[in-house]
């Protein structure tokens, strides 16, 4: 009877130790997560004001260029309008006309451009300053990147000690670490994508606006050509904007289910690559868990990737299985294959995000077998199965 209190109260312990690490490592990094942020967010805004200041500083030269060239052209539209005062009676009432409206035309001209062009310097001046808060503040950032990092080693080695006496926790601990890097990766392409796309195409949008508020007045059909310009640059950047957020979750999983987004997805494979795609179903299963979904939409992603990339696969098959228990998914290619083995045996290479640790690691947190089976010239067969109750599975394993 006593032993049955001592080894209740180990397995209270122990279950209460391990929840206590993991929430301590959770706050960590998602303290280490927004520092990231903040150093990525500032790098990002540092090269959108060079890009910005340079495009400006080309700009400012091209508008000095053509003021030069209207003061010349102004000065000698003044002697030309001056002689023929002087000699009226030798010109036609047109000639004097022309005469006039050309000089009046200059001035304006003239006077448009200065004005763009003061605004523009005004507006490289205020860059030139941001850029330099902007450098001061990447600077700092990275230097409590640093320091937080190696606070986070002392400390993450300290809970490393503490829980080696926890069943399976290095293992845990190993996945746990996998999967932060894949988020890191990840964190770090979108970040590149939006500023490589939308926060280009934005700023640029905002610049052509300002073209645009000056032209109105003076140059209407100017304005309108700069107008569908901008219309058409924002179509773009909509289009990059959605093209991020369908790879980070296309919204059909939720408002179409995940058969229907598979087959969208698989169709514009094929439409993209050429490579013959037949995806299969059997059974069907109305409530799934989120977590299931995304996983299996992501591990069909990153397998389509890698077979676009590596496999040169002239025919792709794609098939999902709904039992009564637990979900199976299928993915076979002719492609070259690989040594599966000696990639065993030398360590998955996780450095494309999700590779095929990540997809082991990431089907057997949801209690779940994950297979390959693959040999140079023989293709890749990916066999997946998921239990509908994670809960029950996870407990019990």
């Amino acid at each position: 009877m006593k032993e049955e209190v001592c080894m209740t109260r180990s397995k209270i312990d122990a279950a209460r130790l391990d929840l206590i690490i993991k929430n301590t490592i959770e706050a960590i990094n998602k303290s280490k997560d927004e520092i990231y942020d903040i150093a990525e967010n500032a790098k990002a805004e540092c090269k959108r004001l060079e890009e910005e200041l340079s495009f400006l500083k080309t700009e400012v030269s091209q508008l000095i260029l053509d003021v030069n060239r209207l003061e010349i052209e102004l000065k000698e539209s003044k002697k030309r309008l001056l002689n023929v005062n002087k000699n009226f009676e030798k010109y036609t009432q047109q000639e004097l006309k022309e005469a006039y409206e050309k000089a009046d035309k200059l001035r304006v001209e003239l006077a448009v451009k200065r004005q763009h062009e003061q605004f523009l310097i005004s507006r490289r001046n205020e860059l030139e300053i941001r850029l330099k808060e902007a450098y001061k503040i990447v600077e700092k950032a990275e230097s409590l990147i640093s320091q937080v990092s190696v606070a986070l080693g002392y400390l993450c080695g300290d809970l490393k000690q503490i829980s080696i006496h926890l069943e399976d926790i290095q293992h845990k601990q190993m996945m746990g670490y996998r999967i932060i890097k894949a988020q890191e990766e990840e964190r770090k392409r979108v970040a590149r994508d939006i500023h490589d796309g939308p926060a280009q195409a934005m700023s640029n949008a905002v610049i052509k606006a300002e073209i645009c508020e000056r032209l109105i007045d003076v140059d209407i059909n100017r304005a309108k050509e700069e107008l569908c310009n901008l219309k058409q640059d924002v179509r773009e950047c909509l289009k990059d904007v959605r093209k991020i957020i369908y790879n980070l979750r296309p919204m059909s999983l939720d408002d179409l289910g995940l058969v229907p987004t598979l087959q969208r997805y698989l169709h514009s494979f094929q439409e993209e690559t050429g490579v013959k795609t037949i995806f299969r179903t059997r059974g069907e299963r109305d409530e799934i868990k989120n977590e299931i979904i995304i996983t299996i939409f992501r591990i069909v992603q990153e397998s389509l990737s890698n077979i676009k990339k590596h496999a040169n696969a002239e025919n792709v098959s794609v098939g999902l299985e709904f039992l009564d228990r637990e979900l199976k998914l299928y993915i076979f290619d002719d492609g070259v294959g690989f040594n599966y083995e000696k990639v065993r045996t030398n360590g998955f290479n996780n450095e494309g995000g999700f590779g095929l640790m990540s997809m082991s690691e990431r089907v057997e947190l949801l209690g779940g077998i994950f297979h390959v089976n693959s040999s140079p010239g023989k293709g890749t067969r990916i066999s997946i199965s998921i239990p509908y109750d994670l809960e029950e599975k996870i407990g019990n394993g």
